[in-house]
This record gives structure tokens, C-alpha cells and sequence, in this order.
């Protein structure tokens, strides 16, 4: 979706317009818990897909055909929208005990843009973006060891890419249904050697991460039928209020802020006459401009550092807004993972100095799920050194993440026990 001076929003939930300082917004069904309308994972639309030919350092091509696929789900209020999504085919055989499984892979922040979805960008890896900047495919590196290895890979593009709409960033319901409706999809795809009884591993880093806990969380109401066998959550955004916490007045991360009250005022129409009162100009501006943009772009290098107290008519900043309107913390409540005790058994990856996605919050999400009897362990990393910035500790802790997560991954494949520490926790 472009952006503009005079369109913030057109979602499929309605329609939210800027005229000048102010917003109009058409009525639509407020934020209550979802009655699932429609089953989801129905696939609608398949066509072949391009991948980039190489990535750097790889020894030889992406192994793995490529499909594209626009399946069912459901929107966070339960009414049924369509996703589209990336099935990856590996040319290598899988050698790993049982059956070929098939990871459902959540990816990382991409943006609003959807020239910056996963699936146009596994197309591409680099992608030059006007006026002056270059984004970066960084999940393709853990795509592809799981493809060499053998490994079916589905990856959602999560909601409003690529269909109408602007892309709720870090909304917890949404990003589970996303997920785990992928992996029925790819199970219905015909010829792709897949079945209702395919082990499923879920996988995800960052905003992935917090997808991949969202589904292990949804998982059991939502999608009872799939046989998950493991949850892998790498560094995970425990909630949207606590990401914009932890980056107010950081360098690069303001379009980031952004996207989160795009995907709210998307979501939760009552939090819009809220927005609309309590953001100035300049914080109207930076909503606008980052419904156009793409994450992982070099140009975050050159955002400078902005206290989003700058973006409100009190001087406040921005959490102690939502703590101050029940419609903006209402929203903002009902995205935080801590909930119900996934049924999988989950590890969870956090880098103790992590800057944008903070182990305390990881940590306490944790024990909420042990006290509900989960099968949880934490695994709090203490060699990524403390940086921040727009190359921190939480982008480092990608590649330790994903290092890790391999024999894991593989033990739960093969029935061995999953190990827990939730009885001491780090």
C-alpha cells in the first residue's frame, strides 16, 4: 500500500482517512473475542514462484522449488480474510528421523510496504527502494540451511500483504492464525509429498518469534489437527507496548513505532478519534510515511534518534498515552503473549542484553507457561555482546538462534523427550 498525504489507512476491516490534521473513520465491529466465521488453510490460489538464484556465502543455488500460494484465515475479530504465503519444496532428500517434515517459518519485521513481503522478497534477497534504499531478505540465510537439510519450508507473508490493506504489525492473533493456516495449507497442496500426518515444526525470530509463541500459544483451540512437534521462538517481541518501550528515542526504529499504531488504528477502529486527538503533526507524518516503507533498509542507519514524545500534542510519550486511553490499552493489552500454555514443547531463545526485544519480558513470558504445565525450555544467551543501534544485540542473536535451534529441532522430530528447565528458569 502507497502512502500519501491524504490516505493513511484503506484495510479490509474499513477505511481510515487523513484530511488535513484530522481523521475520519467509517464504523466498523469493535475489538471483541473472536468467533472463528470460516475455517482457515484452504488454499485459492497456486502459481510457481522465482527465488533468488544465490545468497552469500551458499554453496550453490536456493535447493528448492517454489510456490505461491493466497489461502484462507481469519482477521483478529474471527472474520475470514486471505494470506498469501511461499511453499518451498526441497531438492534434498530429508535423511532425519520419520516422515519429511515441514517448518512453518515466521519471519522478521519486513514493513508495510507489500513490495517488501517475504514472498516478493525471496524473490530478490536485495531489494533497491526508492528514493535512496537497499532492504535486505536476512531470513533467507535460515531458510536456507532448512531446505539443505532436507526440510519443507512454508513462510507466510502474514495479513495485508499482497492483498488490500495495511499489515498489523505485532498483532498476536493475527500472526498465530497466519502461521498455523500456512502450514494446513501446505498440507492440502497437492504433489507436494505432504499430509495431515506431516510432522510440523514452527519456526520464528523477532516478529517471527513473536508469531511462532502466538501459534504455539493458538495452536491447540485453533488448529488441533496439526501434528506440531516442536515451537522454536528466537527473540521474541512479548508485546507491542513493550517494544515501543524499549526503542523510544533509538536510532532507526521510529518507522518501526510507526507500523505498530498503523496495524492498531487498522484493527481496533475505536482507538482511531483516540489517535487522532493525541498525535501531532509530526507524529501524523511519520505514520504516514512509514505505511510505505520496508524493514532492513540501509537508509535505518541515517533515522535519527526521536523520542516519540515529539509525536503528541501533550509532550507525553507514547506509552504513557496508551496507559492513559482504555481504548488504546485495551487494543495493546490483548496483543501480549503470556497466555495460554502451548501444548508443544517450546524453546525459547533470548539474548540477556538483547536491546529491542528484552529478556525479562521473554523470561516472564516463559514462566506464565510453565505455571500452565507447558514444556518450556529458555535458553538466556550471554556471549551476544550489548549493542544497539541499528546493528544491536537482538539482530547478532539471529545467527546464534538459528545455530542452536538445529539438534533441537531434529530431537523433537525423533521423539526424544524435550528437556525443560522451567523449574530453574535463568
Amino acid at each position: 500500500m502507497k502512502s500519501g498525504k491524504r490516505a493513511w489507512i484503506a484495510a479490509l476491516t474499513g477505511t481510515l482517512v487523513v484530511v488535513g490534521a484530522g481523521i475520519v473513520a467509517t464504523p466498523t465491529a469493535g475489538a471483541q473475542p473472536p468467533q472463528l466465521q470460516a475455517s482457515g488453510g484452504d488454499v485459492l490460489h497456486v502459481e510457481g514462484a522465482a527465488t533468488a538464484i544465490t545468497i552469500p556465502g551458499a554453496a550453490g543455488p536456493i535447493p528448492a522449488r517454489s510456490t505461491r500460494l493466497v489461502y484462507t484465515s481469519n482477521d483478529t475479530h474471527g472474520a475470514p480474510n486471505t494470506v498469501v504465503g511461499t511453499y518451498l519444496e526441497p531438492s534434498q532428500p530429508w535423511t532425519g528421523p520419520g516422515p519429511r517434515p515441514l517448518v512453518a517459518y515466521a519471519g522478521g519485521a519486513q514493513g508495510q510496504n507489500a513490495e517488501c513481503s517475504p514472498s516478493a522478497m525471496l524473490a530478490q534477497v536485495i531489494r533497491y527502494q526508492p528514493p535512496a534504499d537497499v532492504v535486505f531478505e536476512y531470513d533467507i540465510i535460515a531458510i536456507y540451511q532448512l531446505l539443505a537439510s532436507g526440510m519443507a519450508v512454508v513462510m507466510t507473508d502474514y495479513h495485508d500483504f499482497g492483498v488490500p490493506g495495511v499489515h498489523n504489525f505485532l498483532n498476536r492473533r493475527t500472526q498465530a492464525y497466519a502461521v498455523l493456516d500456512s502450514a494446513r495449507a501446505a498440507l492440502r497442496l497437492p504433489g507436494s509429498g505432504l499430509g495431515p500426518d506431516s510432522p510440523v515444526i514452527i519456526y520464528g525470530y523477532s516478529q517471527g518469534g513473536m508469531a511462532s509463541a502466538a501459534a504455539a500459544e493458538l495452536q491447540a483451540e485453533y488448529a488441533p489437527e496439526l501434528q506440531v512437534r516442536g515451537v522454536h521462538v528466537g527473540g521474541p517481541v512479548v508485546g507491542p507496548q513493550d517494544f515501543i518501550v524499549r526503542s523510544d528515542g533509538n536510532p532507526g526504529v521510529a518507522p518501526a513505532i510507526a507500523w505498530v499504531l498503523n496495524g492498531i488504528a487498522a484493527d481496533y477502529p475505536e482507538t482511531r478519534p483516540v489517535l487522532d486527538a493525541v498525535l501531532n503533526d509530526t507524529g501524523k507524518a511519520i505514520l504516514h510515511n512509514s505505511v510505505g516503507t520496508c524493514g532492513g533498509g540501509l537508509s535505518e542507519i541515517f533515522v535519527q534518534p526521536q523520542d516519540t514524545s515529539r509525536w503528541t500534542t501533550s509532550g507525553l510519550p507514547l506509552t504513557a498515552v496508551i496507559d492513559g486511553s482504555p481504548e488504546l490499552k485495551r487494543a495493546f493489552d490483548e496483543q501480549r503473549l503470556g497466555g495460554p500454555a502451548p501444548a508443544a514443547p517450546v524453546r525459547v531463545y533470548s539474548a540477556r542484553y538483547d536491546d529491542k526485544a528484552t529478556y525479562p519480558a521473554a523470561r516472564d513470558m516463559v514462566a506464565r507457561w510453565c505455571g500452565g504445565g507447558a514444556a518450556v525450555l529458555l535458553d538466556a544467551d550471554a556471549t551476544v555482546p550489548a549493542m544497539s543501534g541499528f546493528l544491536g544485540t537482538h539482530d547478532l542473536a539471529f545467527f546464534p538462534s538459528l545455530t542452536s535451534s538445529q539438534p533441537w529441532m531434529v530431537d523433537r522430530l525423533a521423539g526424544v523427550p524435550a528437556p525443560v528447565n522451567c523449574a530453574a528458569l535463568p
